[in-house]
């Protein structure tokens, strides 16, 4: 018969509890991750514990639902029990460990099973604050918060002493999932611990803010740095332009961005990049480029986004041919082109009319072995159509197609915008109609396109059918909408509709623009209704309206169409009315005489005083009315 005794083992980690069994089995071994050679000479850095491949491959190819099950049988089987150091290895993130940070459930799984571990004799098992902190940082990074501020909750009621390893693993991680009340807490507890922080320390916290956009805050502990023992470094900087550049600050990122130099702290891609990247979303593209300048001025690496920043901006500037150089010279260099670089050079052509060099462009890009995707296809057929090749439009049209790239509503309303102009309505009503059955919603450019080719094919009934439909569709209709069915409207001479299609817009809450009231003068205009073109003009000033050029609008229009006197008229009511200084109104009236082919009167105005001029009558002093012009 087999004797029981009593086993005592050393106690192997200070919070794990005595505990007294009599077994008549060996005592299960707790495993370290690194087998201790500590007492063995050899000319060989410690291994791993042949036991951390098998527990690694367990969790990585087992259901959650049964992990428990699995490693109780591997434990059991192998009369083991794994240590909080072996625990905390296993949970850090690393390599052969992939599988398993995208497990998060698997992560707590685990974790909670080995808190349950139970011990022999004199001993239980507890976790250290390191299995906490990477328990915590595999959780944040699988974006697991419900159970980050779970486990966290533990680490706070267990009120472990903080050590500068593990502070700095919780603040990091913390601070890339944005949560800073969490983040906060561990640094007071490293004051209460008495640990410095070190500068990974003041980077991450710096991170961690400003990735919650507690910009003010990283400000504070920037100013902390600046004036301490830990000086900011080049990832102080960056991660402050980072910060004011996210919260729309550009001034105060290039004001940052002056002091490193000051500072005597190198600046990195990374500095020149973000700030580039601000100055871009901001529309400031000399910065874009000065700062590309000073980078290869002192040889830093400019990377392929950013060429990309730097040549968009030119493109965007309306300066294509200088954006192709920087292009030709990326190239020399070595550095790669992408899609956008090409997309954003014909976009920039097609705005500047060089159509040719857009062809040229995009076939050069086939060449060169890019695929182009739907933004480039659409810069390509919206060339095509607005140069009336339609044709060519339509190829790389159906090219898309066949090729499965994604063809969106721009496809369609360019499409249908170059079949309209071009007269050819049948075809640009297909389109229109086949594009819902492709599986693209119309929107409000589709409409309008097509709205406007009726209009000017002088189908002015389809085209309000159409607006009403767009109407019921859900589609909003837009100012341009409501300006191009005015416009229909009063070539013919349908003036009351035009008048309630602009009551219906303004009712909307749509804001005319120029264009818009510019189509409803003309047309009150040539139809002898002045006063109630000058009527709307001043009800548009209290909604906050001003369209600085409608006078100067109306006057033109009056006389291109003959009627002198009335637009001698509105320009004493322009007067009278403060509107407008005599000087200005009697120049605008001379350029639309001269433009109009009235040189006589023009030359006649000019050497007169009317409009500028007074008339004595005793003591009264008149200015000479324009209306002076038609009357002698």
């Amino acid at each position: 018969m087999l004797k029981t005794k009593t086993l005592v083992i050393k106690t192997l980690h200070p919070r794990w509890v005595s505990m007294s069994v009599t077994s008549s089995f060996p005592p299960p071994e707790w495993i370290h991750p690194i087998t201790d050679t500590s007492d063995v000479i050899t000319p060989h850095p410690p291994k791993p514990s042949p036991y951390l491949h098998h527990i690694i491959t367990i969790l990585n190819n087992t259901d959650p639902s049964h992990i428990d099950h699995e490693l109780n049988s591997f434990c059991n089987k192998h009369l083991i029990r794994l240590t909080p150091s072996f625990i905390s290895h296993v949970l850090k993130p690393g390599p052969g460990r992939v599988g398993f940070l995208t497990r998060p459930e698997l992560v707590y799984k685990f974790f909670r099973w080995a808190g349950s571990q139970k011990g022999v004799c004199k001993y239980k098992y507890f976790h250290d604050l390191e299995c906490y902190v990477h328990v915590i940082e595999v959780l944040c990074l699988c974006k697991d918060f419900v159970k980050v501020k779970v486990v966290f909750d533990e680490v706070k009621d267990k009120r472990f002493v903080m050590d500068l390893k593990c502070a700095n693993l919780l603040i990091r991680s913390f601070g890339n999932a944005g949560m800073v009340e969490e983040l906060l807490w561990v640094w007071r507890e490293m004051k209460r611990s008495g640990v410095e922080p070190s500068l990974f320390t003041f980077n991450f916290l710096l991170n961690g803010l400003v990735n919650s956009m507690f910009v003010e805050s990283a400000e504070q502990v920037f100013e902390v740095m600046e004036k301490g023992v830990v000086k900011p470094d080049v990832v102080s900087f960056n991660t402050m332009i980072k910060g004011y550049c996210k919260s729309g600050r550009t001034s105060k990122a290039v004001e940052v961005f002056g002091k490193m130099e000051e500072a005597n702290v190198e600046r990195d891609k990374i500095s020149y990049l973000t700030l580039m990247q601000a100055c871009y979303a901001d529309g400031d593209f000399d910065s874009c480029l000065k700062l590309y300048n000073e980078m290869e001025e002192k040889g830093v690496e400019v990377p392929e986004h950013g060429y990309s920043l730097v040549i968009g901006g030119l493109c965007k500037d309306g300066k294509p041919m200088e954006g192709y150089t920087l292009f030709e010279n990326m190239i020399q260099k070595g550095c790669k082109a992408n899609v956008a670089m090409y997309t954003s050079l014909m976009d920039a052509y097609a705005k500047s009319g060089h159509i040719d060099e857009v062809i040229r462009i995009f076939e050069r890009m086939n060449r060169d072995g890019f695929k182009p995707d739907e933004v480039t296809y659409g810069v390509i057929v919206n060339v095509l159509c607005k140069t009336g090749r339609l044709e060519e439009a339509m190829y790389y049209f159906e090219l898309c197609k066949e090729n499965k790239v994604a063809v969106n509503a721009m496809f369609y309303s360019s499409l249908i915008d170059g079949f309209g102009k071009a007269g050819r309505l049948d075809e640009a009503g297909k389109l229109f109609e086949e594009m819902v059955k492709d599986g693209c919603s119309r929107d409000s450019y589709c409409y309008n396109a097509y709205i406007d080719a009726l209009v000017k094919s002088e189908k002015i009934d389809e085209a309000l059918l159409l607006f009403n439909r767009m109407e019921k569709e859900g589609c909003d209709q837009t100012v341009y909408t409501y300006t191009i069915i005015m416009n229909g409207l009063f070539n013919k001479h349908r003036n009351e509709e035009a008048l309630k299609v602009w009551d219906s817009m303004i009712d909307k809450g749509i804001t005319p623009t120029p264009a818009s009231f510019r189509v409803l003068s003309t047309g009150l205009c040539l139809s002898g209704k002045v006063s109630r073109a000058c009527k709307i003009l001043d009800e548009l000033a209290p909604m906050g309206v001003i369209i600085e050029t409608a006078s100067e609008d109306m006057i033109n229009v009056l006389v291109k169409a003959g009627r002198i006197d009335q637009a001698c008229k509105l320009a004493d009511g322009i007067v009278d009315r403060g509107r407008e200084i005599p000087g200005r109104v009697r120049t605008i009236l001379i350029n639309a005489l001269r433009k109009a082919g009235n040189s006589e009167l023009a030359i006649k105005l000019m050497h007169s005083k009317i409009g500028i001029g007074y008339d004595r009558m005793g003591t009264v002093k008149k200015r000479v009315k324009f209306r002076l012009l038609v009357e002698k």
